[in-house]
């Protein structure tokens, strides 16, 4: 499919890069998400090598079905977005083993500096401790990351990504230490909860004794 195709007579091609999210309200948890790359030039970073390329799978949408798809991703993505339309490149080994030519001309929602979820850069230590500890309605943090980190390492032999890989491998290192000891706290507060109940039922008793003494 050429550049120039008219997107709302071939449908419609949607840029995706790996976000979910896997946090709640209260506490969020971390996702990745694309910046034009003069603010990210702006920004003080860990890893100061950034791609030059941002790998990710691009999603056909139906001409009939771009108008719904269109209004529910405005709805979830325009807070702290824009919208822009850039080329995508197919990667060589897909394009040997399929009939699609490039490049596609593909929608992307951009994030924004003034997006209230926009956190910037931040120790890749505290971020990876933060990651494994977030769950939400979609699954643990830490999934994300990982199947995130599998996915764009499988790919193209060039699609991995550093950042996301480190982080990965920082999160596995110190899973067992924070898993531990959540399990701790969940049994510390199953234990409040048996003596609780052990209290509740010896209150019982006596009271029970109590009634049959006046009933003699």
């Amino acid at each position: 499919m050429s550049i120039a195709n008219n997107v709302h007579e071939e449908g419609l091609w949607l840029f995706g890069y790996g976000e979910d999210h896997r946090g709640t309200p209260e506490a969020p948890g971390r996702v990745v998400t694309l910046i034009e790359r003069a603010l990210w030039e702006s920004l003080t970073d860990k890893h100061p090598i950034a791609p030059s390329r941002t790998w990710g799978a691009a999603y056909h949408i139906p001409a009939p079905k771009v108008a719904k798809v269109r209004e529910y991703l405005d709805i979830r993505e325009i807070n702290g977005y824009s919208m822009q339309y850039t080329p995508f490149h197919i990667s060589p080994s897909y394009e040997e083993k399929h009939s699609t030519a490039g490049p596609i001309n593909c929608l992307v929602y951009i994030g924004l500096p003034d997006n209230p979820q926009f956190l910037g850069p931040q120790d890749p230590q505290a971020l990876a401790e933060h990651i494994v500890r977030s769950r939400g309605p979609s699954g643990e943090n830490r999934d994300y990351l990982f199947e995130l980190d599998q996915a764009l390492a499988e790919l193209s032999k060039e699609s991995g990504d550093e950042h996301v890989h480190d982080l990965a491998r920082r999160c596995r290192e110190i899973e067992p230490t924070l898993s531990s000891s959540r399990t701790k706290a969940e049994q510390a507060g199953n234990g409040s909860a048996l003596k609780d109940t052990a209290a509740n039922n010896r209150r019982e008793e006596t009271e029970d004794a109590g009634e049959k003494v006046e009933e003699v």
